[in-house]
């Protein structure tokens, strides 16, 4: 059973559903999930807040952060995973797990950080947990290596 299958089964057991908040991954993660039989159960929707204002205009990352510190921060990818609970919300009641990613896939960096920088964050109504990690290889390593770390997290989330 892939990580993917493992998280949506874990998700489904709990009757909780899901939302997704990428950046960097540009909706590998969402992807990566939907390819799992009966995601449908769990996963809401995902955001693709690619753009720094869409962070804020959609997710509601504070604007003002993001002008003075950038996109590239734990402080973002966990104002995204609490954001996209809402964002995905049905009938009033937000996502019970957000997930998300933030970072810089390369090849360059815009804002002087190492590439391979990437933040995730898991929020769920017991808090929010951000981890940062460096990744090595080229941009399609950095962001499969992104996914596969986000999976990780919202396993390790749930206990599983």
């Amino acid at each position: 059973m892939s990580e993917a299958a493992r998280l949506i089964a874990a998700l489904t057991a709990r009757g909780w559903t899901l939302g997704v908040a990428e950046s960097l991954s540009g909706g590998a993660l969402t992807a990566e999930i939907v390819s799992v039989p009966g995601a449908s159960a769990t996963l809401l929707g995902g955001v693709v807040a690619y753009a720094t204002p869409v962070k804020a205009s959609l997710l509601g990352v504070d604007a003002a952060f993001l002008d003075e510190y950038g996109p590239v921060r734990a402080e973002v990818a966990a104002q995204m995973a609490i954001g996209v609970r809402t964002a995905v919300q049905v009938d009033g009641r937000p996502a019970d797990m957000g997930i998300s990613t933030t970072g810089i896939a390369g090849p360059d960096s815009p804002d002087g950080q190492p590439v391979g920088t990437v933040h995730i964050a898991v929020a769920t109504s017991d808090g929010v947990r951000t981890e940062e990690f460096r990744f090595a290889g080229d941009r399609a390593a950095i962001r499969a290596e992104s996914v596969g770390a986000a999976i990780a997290m919202a396993l390790a989330t749930l206990g599983e």
